[in-house]
């Protein structure tokens, strides 16, 4: 994208089927991704960890994210929540609902755009 700047509306960013119960749309810049996400309700987000910084925003639907292994911790997001989420944070998530969510990650979600990220294409 280099110096250029653009204006993109979602609605015309091409839907990308990752799973039947996971839909999304993304945009990168040179040093971030940012995602929009549906799921199917029940979609269970597998446990995983990445070394990008992740925060995270419930639209619509309520996601139930786990943290941890060994002492896990819980918490529920409703729509308008945001949750900051470290890099090398184990975590896994449940959707409540249809879920429309907007993700954003640092850097880039590489294995995203490459399509390498197996976890979700189960």
């Amino acid at each position: 994208m280099g110096n250029k700047i653009q204006s993109i509306n979602w609605d015309e960013i091409e839907m990308e089927t990752v799973n039947a119960s996971m839909r999304r749309r993304i945009v990168t810049g040179e040093k971030m991704t940012v995602a929009k996400i549906y799921f199917d309700d029940g979609f269970v987000v597998p446990l995983h960890c990445h070394h990008n910084e992740q925060i995270t925003q419930v639209i619509k639907g309520q996601m139930q994210f786990v943290f941890g292994e060994d002492d896990p911790e819980e918490l529920l997001l409703n729509p308008g929540d945001v949750v900051v989420i470290p890099p090398n944070v184990l975590h896994q998530a449940t959707c409540i609902g249809e879920v429309e969510e907007i993700d954003m990650w640092a850097p880039r979600r590489e294995d995203w755009l490459d399509k390498t990220d197996d976890y979700l294409r189960g």
